[in-house]
């Protein structure tokens, strides 16, 4: 078959904005039109677009609604020099991290775009691109509380609520303490730091937990999901290199274990227990107590003996430097031309230091 070459009146290749002209090609690619003031000539976007046009004409390839959400999120990061790393925030992973609820006010999710309940997909580090492991699913009106603020800002928030018995804010404390959860999964802390902060939420799907102690933590909490817990913390304690060490632990699942009960069978009601005893006095003073005295090394070599995770949870360990490939937190997640652009990051603390009046307590 011949084919004609096309007349196409293009800039210099190094003129081009090849993220901007990718999201063009990828529209037209999917019979999409990106937004009308994207698709100016001079646009990267419109280039991408009218040359793809060209080249596929009515050729389209499906456009499925996870594929849409891809397209959106990497228009909206490129328009405001965020990092996207398309390699691994595919459409396929965006359906995966998809929940019904939102992780911190638990209302059902749905609604038109600008609803309070509308789903959104957030960082969890917001000094993280748009990548595997930094994404989770929660309401718009969550977003939005959290948006411009760091972990420290989420935790002194959760503790004003909690001293004042009310709403900061417009939002409990327990919710607070879900966002604070949240961002610190993605946000390097050092010992100390993680142990100090509940499990207010259980890890969403696919979120990387970058501290060795909460990885601990969230898979002993996952443990009480499932029929025959008991057994399988038996063979926990067993791992453990001391007896001192073993009734620590043995205490921590103590503290625990009269919410599982209250809570039932049914598999979304423990869950919701287990997450509300941790913001429980007794369950945090317990496990700082534990894992502590356990220490990082062997806080690690516990976690990578528990492999087999808990039933119906897949773990996946990653190095170091694996779990945040495509973060670009060497840009403080800008895209590398916007790098010299972004200022130093402060160095401050992820949470003040404790009191005892600090700590949480249940509600």
């Amino acid at each position: 078959m011949l084919q004609s070459p096309l007349d196409l009146d293009l800039p210099a290749a190094d003129a081009i904005d090849r993220t901007g002209f990718d999201l063009g090609w990828d529209h037209a690619r999917h019979g999409l039109v990106p937004a009308p003031e994207l698709l100016h000539e001079a646009t990267p976007v419109g280039q991408g677009w009218r040359v793809a046009r060209a080249t596929f004409g009515p050729r389209t390839l499906a456009a499925s609604a996870p594929l849409r959400l891809q397209l959106a999120l990497r228009t909206a990061a490129w328009r405001q020099g965020i990092a996207f790393d398309a390699l691994q925030v595919t459409p396929h992973h965006l359906a995966q991290i998809q929940v019904a609820r939102c992780p911190v006010l638990r209302c059902t999710l749905g609604g038109a775009p600008a609803a309070p309940t509308a789903a959104v997909v957030e960082r969890l580090n917001p000094q993280a691109g748009f990548a595997a492991g930094n994404l989770a699913v929660m309401s718009r009106r969550a977003a939005e509380a959290r948006a411009g603020l760091d972990l420290l800002d989420l935790v002194r928030r959760a503790r004003r609520a909690e001293s004042a018995g009310g709403p900061e804010d417009g939002l409990p404390a327990a919710a607070w303490w879900r966002l604070a959860t949240l961002q610190s999964y993605a946000t390097p802390l050092r010992l100390h730091e993680a142990a100090a902060l509940p499990l207010a939420v259980l890890p969403p799907n696919r979120v990387r937990l970058l501290n060795a102690a909460q990885g601990l933590q969230a898979l002993l909490t996952l443990q009480f999901v499932a029929p025959g817990f008991a057994e399988r913390l038996r063979g926990v304690a067993a791992l453990l290199p001391e007896h001192t060490l073993r009734q620590d632990f043995n205490l921590f699942v103590g503290a625990l274990l009269p919410r599982v009960v209250e809570a039932g069978d049914e598999a979304v009601a423990r869950r919701r227990a287990l997450e509300d005893a941790w913001l429980g006095e007794r369950v945090q003073r317990r496990w700082q107590h534990f894992v502590l005295s356990l220490g990082e090394p062997a806080v690690e070599a516990l976690l990578q003996r528990l492999d087999a995770g808990a039933p119906g949870v897949k773990v996946q360990h990653h190095s170091a430097e694996g779990a945040t490939q495509g973060w670009a937190l060497e840009r403080r997640g800008r895209m590398a031309a916007f790098a010299a652009s972004v200022p130093a990051a402060r160095s401050r603390p992820a949470h003040p230091q404790r009191r005892a009046e600090d700590r949480p307590h249940a509600r």
